[in-house]
């Protein structure tokens, strides 16, 4: 059985593991000149009337707010609890009970991690579609756990997205599950894309959680988990929103209208949290800002 570094260090205690954690942060803020530079980019969109060094400070403070989820997903797999505080969960247990289910729009901000667990936890059925990367490290770990915490996940590679995914995630909305997508990242190259406004650039971003809303009926839920402390996460979730099929002529409007809602909300959570979203790497985002 393959055993991870975090829970290696679990005989130590967690300490050890968000020890571990901040060390190799460090690292990669020392070294992986790319990230740091692709970051640098977004805290200088973010904040254009600061300089360099509190760009950097900006970078730094990201890099090590992400080492911080790893000691504290232990506590979850663990069995025990962290402090969570939600505003609007009550819209996701009625489009459960209504049976009509609904996407998700999920973004690398906060934990997603746990909100796919608290999914679990709550007996609400959840199916994260994920794009999947050959370079991908803490990624391809989470999916794992994931999966063995029996959250069912699909991840798609460039040039392999297939119908029967697409027919498996209607016949789990049309049973009252959801669907999470993500809304901020492409996952490979020929994913189908929408341009939106962000931090003042134009940028593309996946589109495929709308045009499922948009086919199923379902409602379209967007969803973050913020930290607020140690152990401590706001889950936010907005009021349902249907994207009511227009002809085919419009649908690409409709796409692109829901799209830039999600993207002027991002930012706003972004500017609110500077520090948690956790893009890392030279994606489409970060090129084009």
């Amino acid at each position: 059985m393959r055993i991870h570094w975090y829970q290696a260090f679990r005989f130590l205690g967690i300490w050890a593991v968000a020890v571990l954690a901040w060390v190799v942060s460090t690292g990669y803020f020392l070294f992986r000149y790319q990230r740091v530079a692709a970051s640098m980019r977004v805290y200088r969109r973010l904040f254009p009337e600061r300089g360099r060094f509190f760009h950097l400070l900006c970078v730094w403070r990201q890099f090590h707010n992400f080492a911080s989820l790893f000691s504290e997903r232990l506590y979850l797999e663990a069995g025990k609890e962290v402090e969570i505080q939600s505003e609007g969960w009550q819209h996701l247990e009625a489009a459960a009970e209504g049976g009509s289910g609904g996407i998700i729009v999920m973004s690398h901000m906060g934990n997603w991690e746990l909100a796919a667990r608290l999914f679990r936890r709550r007996r609400l059925k959840m199916m994260l579609f994920m794009g999947a990367r050959k370079d991908e490290k803490v990624e391809k770990v989470q999916k794992t756990d994931l999966t063995a915490d029996r959250v069912q996940v699909i991840a798609a590679r460039q040039g392999t997205g297939s119908p029967l995914d697409a027919l498996e995630g209607l016949r789990h909305l049309r049973s009252g599950g959801f669907i999470s997508m993500a809304g901020d990242r492409v996952g490979y190259a020929d994913q189908r894309c929408v341009p939106v406004q962000f931090l003042g650039r134009e940028v593309m971003l996946p589109q495929a959680a709308y045009e499922f809303a948009m086919i199923s009926g379902a409602p379209l839920f967007v969803f973050f988990v913020l930290r607020t402390g140690k152990k401590e996460y706001r889950i936010q979730i907005s009021e349902p929103e249907i994207l009511k099929k227009p002809p085919r002529a419009e649908r690409g409007q409709v796409i692109a209208q829901a799209a830039q809602r999600y993207a002027r909300r991002l930012e706003e959570e972004l500017r609110h949290h500077p520090f948690q979203w956790y893009h890392f790497g030279e994606s489409n985002i970060h090129r084009a800002l």
